[in-house]
């Protein structure tokens, strides 16, 4: 049998009930939703690392130098 919660983590209750359930990774899989935009759609997060890999390229393709070398 399997059971589906939603837990609200922006509250501490929710953010220990999660933190209890990542113990037990056998038995529990945790899948996070994406959060809601301004326009009440979902969009894919995009790790911090990525957007500045993305943020350089781009640099050194305006000025023609390689931005990370500088």
């Amino acid at each position: 049998m399997t059971v589906i919660a939603r837990i609200n983590v922006e509250t501490p209750a929710g953010r220990k009930i999660v933190r209890e359930l990542e113990k037990h990774k056998k038995l529990v899989q945790i899948e996070h939703e994406l959060p809601l935009c301004a326009d009440g759609l979902q969009r894919e997060t995009i790790p911090s690392e990525q957007v500045f890999e993305e943020m350089w390229d781009k640099l050194s393709e305006l000025y023609g130098v390689d931005m990370r070398k500088l």
